[in-house]
């Protein structure tokens, strides 16, 4: 992995960064072209279900609300974190196309991350939001504004990205002298500096800080968040009740997809020996399967979604009718 179009790189005589890692995921894995098919699958499903939620929430104005302006950040975020993922994996893997130019894998590393954020805070949102509808419903319309949500999610953009570019600017710091083989179906943060040969002790940590950030704070705000629904909800009659249990189950459904994934594959891996291949595959369907899952649980859950797809369908018939008898005409 150290000769001719693999040699290292030195930089200031300090530290030493390879020109390419080597991905090594899915080795050894029987009838494994299966699962590529699966994921281009998963992948076509993911574009076709979110350009569609994302177009049905532009066309219908009854949908320009702040609500789904936060829905409409999670189609995006699901449709650009599964295009910066699948593709790569399916190119890397399909066609053996296994090394990956150093830049090119901390860059890789770095929207993947932020992706992953980004669908994990767009939840805290959805929540807060469905927070304020339930425990202060006359105040609603003047707390939750579309200038407020605006804000909520450019924040979590720039901080999520920040955050991010410090992690990947502490893997520039460290020296690659031994192996390049990551043990991973992606430049995975922690595969990628456990490869160094100085001090990883602040990578450790900022893995740690990563960690907190995308999985546990949120977990916590939400967790936090329907305990207060639940102690307001049980404060009214049991018709409005089931009502506005309605509204948030949708949101649980996501939350349940994305999170219950992650937690399930980090605490098999702290408490027990998962083989490697097991916590790839493990992985790549955390990362894929609740970008594909979301815009049809939102489409086929949400009352206003189903109604909004409906008026479509009948503005397309009438201008195609319409279209039609012109021409007979």
């Amino acid at each position: 992995l150290w000769t001719g179009s693999q040699a290292a790189i030195i930089f200031n005589a300090t530290f030493v960064h390879p020109a390419k890692f080597y991905l090594n995921g899915f080795s050894n894995i029987p009838h494994v072209k299966y699962y590529y098919v699966f994921l281009c699958f998963v992948y076509i499903m993911t574009v076709v279900g979110n350009c569609f939620l994302l177009s049905v929430i532009y066309l219908v104005k009854t949908l320009h609300t702040p609500k789904y302006m936060i829905v409409f950040n999670l189609a995006f975020t699901d449709l650009c974190g599964s295009t910066t993922l699948i593709p790569k994996v399916l190119d890397t893997f399909l066609f053996d196309r296994r090394y990956i130019v150093y830049e090119a894998c901390l860059s890789y590393m770095f929207f993947v991350f932020v992706f992953a954020g980004m669908q994990s805070w767009t939840l805290v949102i959805m929540a807060y939001d469905r927070f304020i509808a339930i425990c202060f419903p006359l105040r609603y319309h003047s707390i939750v504004t579309k200038p407020a949500i605006a804000a909520m999610l450019l924040f979590s953009w720039f901080c999520l990205s920040s955050v991010m570019a410090v992690m990947v600017g502490f893997i520039n710091r460290l020296s690659f002298c031994g192996s390049l083989v990551v043990q991973s179906f992606y430049c995975d943060h922690a595969p990628v500096f456990r490869l160094a040969c100085n001090d990883t002790s602040i990578n450790v940590v900022m893995a740690w800080i990563v960690f907190i950030i995308l999985v546990c704070i949120p977990v916590i705000l939400i967790g936090l968040t329907y305990v207060s629904i639940s102690i307001a909800l049980s404060r009214i009659a049991s018709a409005e009740r089931l009502k506005a249990m309605k509204t948030c189950t949708s949101h649980l459904m996501l939350v349940a997809v994305f999170f219950l994934p992650v937690l399930g594959t980090n605490i098999t891996s702290v408490s027990s020996y998962i083989h490697p291949n097991a916590r790839i595959i493990n992985s790549t369907l955390t990362h894929t399967i609740p970008a594909m899952l979301n815009p049809i649980i939102y489409s086929l859950k949400t009352e206003e979604v189903l109604n909004s797809i409906r008026k479509l369908c009948k503005r397309n018939r009438l201008s195609n009718t319409t279209l039609s008898k012109k021409v007979t005409s």
